[in-house]
C-alpha cells in the first residue's frame, strides 16, 4: 500500500525568527514536510544558539526547535539583504517573524505589508503583547509573560509562587501560530488568498489560563496554590515511598476511596468512616487524609505501591525526573525515538506528537549550522558567484 506524503510537502516557509516561539512553530511545519528557510543575523545568528552548550556543544533550546531547517545568514538592515528576502518571498507560502515589536514594520516585513505585496502569502506576526495597547512595546520574555498572565500566581506552593519549568508562554504562542498557519492555508485553498495571522504570547497563555480565569471571574475566588495537591480533591498528591521515590495518586470519587481503603491501604474500616467517606470530608480533613495514605505508602517500595494502586483501579503515576522521562518505557515501547543529524553528529530526538497513520513519518531533518545553506539558497535565486562574494565581503550575507 502506498504511503501518503507528508501534508505540508511542497510548501515553502520563510522565517525571520529567534528564541523559542517562532522557531518552535516553524519546526512543526518542517516536521510535517514544509521547507523552512530560517533567516538569521550574520553576527551570530539566532541568539538561542548561545543559550547553553548542553547538546554536544550546541544549545539545547536551539536543537529542540530548529531541526529540519535551512539556515541563511542575511543582514536585513541592508537594502541588499531585504532584496534577497523578497526574492525568497516571491515563491513562498508562509512567512513567520517574531522580531521585537515594531522592528518588522520598520523593515517593511510585517504581516500586513507582506500580504498586501504577496496576496497568496500567509504571514505571521508573533509578539509578546500584540500590536496595540499600552503593553505593545514592552519587553516580553517568557517568564515575564507567565507573570503577567497570572500563571505564576497559581503555580507553586501556598508559601511561594513559581514559574513553570518550561517556556509555557513561548510554547503556547508557537502552537497557536502553527494552528493559525494551517487554518490560513486551508482558507487560501478556497479563496486563493493568504492573509495575516497575529499571535501574542500574553493572549495565548491567557487562553491556557481558562480554568483559573473562569473560576475566579465567575466564582469570585482565585484557586489557591497547592503544589502537587488539588484544591478541592483529596487524596490527590505525591507520597513518599520506602525506597525514596514518590508516587502520585488521585481519588476522583467516593467509590474510588472505598477501593483505596480496602485494597491499597488495607484498612477497610476507613471506607465508611465519616471522616473520610466523602470527598468533602476528606478535603476538610486533608492533613489527616494525607497522613493515612502517606503512612501506608511510606512502607512500600514504589513499584509495589504502583502495583497495588493499579490493581485497585486508582489513577497513579511516578514522579519522574527528566532523565527518567528520557528512559520512559512507554516511549520506548511505542518507538518514539529517532536520531537527528547536526553539526555535532547524531542527536536523539522524539517524534512529534502528531501521528498520521498510513502516511509518511515526520521529516526530522538535521539541525543546521549557522549559514550552512546561504550560498546554495543565493545560487538558487540566480545570484552570481561574484555577487555572492561581494555580499559576503560587505557582511550582508554569511
Amino acid at each position: 500500500m502506498a504511503t501518503e506524503p507528508l501534508p505540508l510537502a511542497g510548501l515553502t516557509v520563510v522565517a525571520v525568527e529567534q528564541a523559542v516561539s517562532a522557531p518552535f512553530a516553524t519546526r512543526q511545519l518542517a516536521d510535517l514536510g514544509a521547507r523552512v528557510i530560517k533567516v538569521e543575523r550574520p553576527d551570530g545568528g539566532d541568539f538561542a544558539r548561545g543559550y547553553d552548550t548542553a547538546a554536544r556543544g550546541m544549545a539545547s533550546h536551539f536543537v529542540w526547535a530548529n531541526r529540519g531547517k535551512e539556515s541563511l545568514c542575511l543582514d536585513l538592515k541592508d537594502p541588499r539583504g531585504r532584496e534577497v528576502l523578497h526574492a525568497l518571498l516571491e515563491d513562498a507560502d508562509v512567512f513567520v517573524q517574531n522580531l521585537a515589536q515594531g522592528a518588522a514594520a520598520r523593515l517593511g516585513i510585517d504581516a500586513a505589508a507582506l500580504c498586501a505585496r504577496y496576496p497568496r502569502l500567509v504571514a505571521v506576526d508573533i509578539s509578546g503583547y500584540g500590536c496595540g495597547g499600552p503593553y505593545a512595546h514592552k519587553r516580553a520574555y517568557d517568564m515575564l509573560v507567565q507573570c503577567e498572565a497570572g500563571l505564576v500566581s497559581v503555580t507553586g506552593t501556598p508559601e511561594r509562587p513559581v514559574k513553570a519549568g518550561i517556556p509555557a508562554a513561548d510554547i503556547a504562542a508557537a502552537m497557536y501560530a502553527f494552528s493559525g498557519v494551517l487554518a490560513a492555508l486551508l482558507r487560501r485553498g478556497t479563496t486563493g488568498r493568504g492573509g495575516p495571522v497575529e499571535i501574542s504570547m500574553l493572549e495565548s497563555l491567557a487562553e491556557w489560563m481558562g480554568h483559573p480565569l473562569h473560576h475566579t471571574m465567575h466564582g469570585g475566588e482565585q484557586p489557591v496554590r497547592t503544589g502537587l495537591a488539588h484544591a478541592v480533591i483529596a487524596p490527590y498528591d505525591a507520597y513518599a515511598t520506602a525506597d525514596g521515590d514518590r508516587v502520585l495518586l488521585s481519588v476522583q470519587n467516593d467509590r474510588e476511596w472505598r477501593r483505596l481503603a480496602r485494597e491499597v491501604l488495607e484498612r477497610p474500616e476507613l471506607a465508611e468512616d465519616p471522616r473520610y467517606a466523602t470527598n468533602a470530608a476528606r478535603t476538610r480533613g486533608r492533613e489527616d487524609t494525607d497522613a493515612v495514605v502517606a503512612g501506608v505508602l511510606g512502607k512500600l517500595p514504589a513499584g509495589e505501591a504502583v502495583e497495588r494502586l493499579e490493581a485497585a483501579g486508582i489513577a497513579c503515576a511516578r514522579l519522574n525526573s527528566v532523565a527518567q522521562l528520557a528512559g520512559h518505557p512507554q516511549l520506548a515501547a511505542r518507538d518514539r525515538w529517532r536520531e537527528v543529524d547536526s553539526p555535532a553528529g547524531p542527536l536523539r530526538a522524539l517524534l512529534p506528537p502528531i501521528g498520521l497513520p498510513g502516511g509518511a513519518e515526520a521529516r526530522m531533518g538535521a539541525v543546521p549550522a549557522l549559514g550552512e545553506h546561504t550560498d546554495a539558497l543565493l545560487r538558487a535565486l540566480g545570484i552570481t558567484e561574484a555577487r555572492i562574494a561581494e555580499l559576503r565581503g560587505d557582511g550582508v550575507v554569511a
